[in-house]
């Protein structure tokens, strides 16, 4: 079993621009031979479900399906060497050693970082986490939602959570920005604690 150096667990909103930004990031030379992996498993997205009207950049009546498949496909085209698997949902989540093992229904995949982007929902079912769950801060107690306790995004030593399930709320630009900021900070990780952005310039 090979050693991925980035594994992105979830293809939602923060999910799909941690890739993008990973991906993008890729032919910097501090990044060459760094390894991306996304598990696209979306079905409790709650873009499922979504209408854009307030968002910037977005043509009003957006739906967040449309966002979810033009996403991957996006990321597919762009960034081809993110490899993506989809199909898999993931079971667990396991530190071992220094490295982390996550389990899928029909795989095994062995990681340095592990980035947790599903939904907020209190029915995470992805063992190993259950000591960093913890009630919402920012949504109604009567939703019962949940948040992977954390610092600036860490839950743990080279695991990090993205997305509502960070404690931000449930607005999709906050949800693509909290993705983007985990992928700018394994950016900097990996180019020696040097300030890491990828710009794309006309």
């Amino acid at each position: 079993m090979s050693q991925i150096d980035t594994l992105i667990i979830g293809a939602g909103a923060a999910g799909l621009s941690c890739a993008l930004v990973l991906g993008s990031g890729l032919e910097k030379e501090f990044a060459l031979g760094k390894s991306v992996t996304l598990i696209a498993h979306q079905k409790t997205s709650h873009l499922q479900n979504a209408l854009f009207n307030n968002v910037l950049g977005l043509k009003p009546g957006t739906l967040g399906k449309d966002i979810l498949d033009e996403g991957l496909i996006q990321l597919k085209n762009l960034y081809p060497k993110v490899s993506i698997i989809e199909k898999e949902k993931v079971n667990a989540v396991v530190k071992s050693e220094e490295v982390y093992i996550v389990t899928t229904n029909k795989a095994e995949y062995k990681a340095t970082n592990v980035v947790i982007a599903v939904g907020y929902t209190s029915l995470i079912t992805i063992k190993g986490l259950e000591n960093y769950i913890e009630p919402h801060p920012r949504a109604a107690i009567e939703k019962d939602r949940i948040w992977l306790r954390n610092t600036n995004h860490i839950v743990d030593e080279n695991l990090f959570v993205a997305g509502t399930l960070a404690g931000w709320r449930s607005q999709y630009a906050i949800a693509c920005g909290s993705g983007a900021q985990v992928a700018t900070d394994i950016l900097t990780v990996w180019n020696n604690g040097k300030d890491a952005k990828i710009h794309d310039k006309v």
